[in-house]
C-alpha cells in the first residue's frame, strides 16, 4: 500500500514537470517566431483592498497629453464649430501653455530650453512665413513633443479677407508645417482672435480644430515680467489655456516670465500638458 502511494505521487510530479516543460518550450518557440505568449491573467486584489498603482514620475505626468475636447465625431472628420474652444478637458489640475506668432530665432529657443528643463510640452501656433525661415525650430518642436498649430501665413485680420485668401493663408501654413514638423496641424488659431464663419468652415475642411485661450497674458504690450507672471498665476485653474508670444516683437519679458511661473505652477501641483484629439 505504501509503495503504491509513492508511485502515485511520483507519477503526479512527473506529470507536473512535463506540463511545465511543455509550457516553457511553447514560450521559447513563440519568442523564436516573433510572437509573444499571452501573459497569465493577474491575480485579483484581496477583498476590500484596491489594486496598487505604480506612481507616475513627474515627467511622465507632465508629458502625457490631455484627453480630447468636445463630443466625438465621425472618424476622419472635423466638426464645424461656431466659436473657438477656450478650455481643455483633462484629469486633475492640468493647464495648456500656448505661444503665438513664431518661431523666432531670438526667443523661441530659450522658451524651448525652459520647457525641456522642466520636461513639459506646449503648443506653438506658428505663422507660415516665420516657419519657412526657421524650419529647424519646427523640427526641434517635433523632436521634443510639442504641438504645432496653424496661425495663418502672414498674421492678417481674417474678417477683412475673402474666403479664397483665408484658405490660402491656412493651406500654405499647413503645407510648411507638414514639411518641417512632420505632420499637418490639427489646431488653428485666428490672428487677433478674430473669427468668422469662413475661418471655422475652412479650418474644419483642412482638419483643424479652432482653439482660443482662457488667460491672455497681454505680453505683447510689454507690461513687465512680474505682471505677466501674476496674470498667469492668478488665472491658473484646471483646463486653462494660457496665451503668450514667442515672436512679433521684443519677447524677452515673456521668456523671463516663463522661467518664473512654470516651476511655480508645477510646485503648486499643476500639470502642464498638450491636448490630444480623440474621435470615435
Amino acid at each position: 500500500m505504501q509503495k503504491l502511494q509513492l508511485l502515485t505521487r511520483r507519477r503526479a510530479l512527473l506529470t507536473g514537470a512535463a506540463t511545465l516543460g511543455a509550457a516553457g518550450v511553447a514560450a521559447a518557440l513563440a519568442q523564436g517566431t516573433g510572437n509573444r505568449a499571452a501573459p497569465p491573467p493577474p491575480a485579483p486584489p484581496a477583498a476590500g483592498a484596491q489594486a496598487a498603482r505604480r506612481p507616475l514620475k513627474p515627467s511622465e505626468y507632465r508629458l502625457r497629453p490631455l484627453a480630447g475636447y468636445g463630443p466625438p465625431s465621425t472618424a476622419g472628420s472635423t466638426p464645424v464649430r461656431r466659436q473657438p474652444l477656450l478650455r481643455m478637458s483633462g484629469r486633475g489640475r492640468t493647464m495648456v501653455l500656448t505661444f503665438d506668432d513664431g518661431p523666432d530665432p531670438r526667443y523661441t529657443p530659450p522658451i524651448l530650453d525652459t520647457l525641456a528643463r522642466y520636461e513639459v510640452r506646449a503648443m506653438f501656433f506658428v505663422c507660415g512665413g516665420m516657419a519657412a525661415e526657421n524650419r529647424d525650430l519646427l523640427a526641434r518642436m517635433a523632436d521634443e513633443g510639442h504641438v504645432v498649430g496653424n496661425h495663418t501665413w502672414s498674421h492678417p485680420l481674417l474678417t477683412r479677407l475673402s474666403r479664397r485668401r483665408i484658405r490660402s493663408e491656412m493651406e500654405r501654413t499647413c503645407d510648411i508645417i507638414e514639411k518641417a514638423h512632420g505632420e499637418r496641424p490639427a489646431w488653428f488659431r485666428a490672428p487677433y482672435g478674430a473669427w468668422n464663419r469662413a475661418a471655422f468652415q475652412l479650418g474644419a475642411e483642412l482638419g483643424m480644430e479652432p482653439l482660443g485661450w482662457t488667460v491672455d497674458t497681454l505680453d505683447w504690450t510689454s507690461p513687465g515680467t512680474a505682471t505677466i507672471v501674476d496674470r498667469v498665476e492668478q488665472g491658473a485653474a484646471p483646463g486653462v489655456v494660457v496665451l503668450s508670444h514667442d515672436a512679433g516683437g521684443d519677447r524677452s519679458q515673456s521668456v523671463r516670465a516663463l522661467r518664473t511661473y512654470l516651476p511655480e505652477l508645477l510646485d503648486s501641483g499643476y500639470h502642464i500638458s498638450v491636448p490630444r484629439r480623440q474621435y470615435a
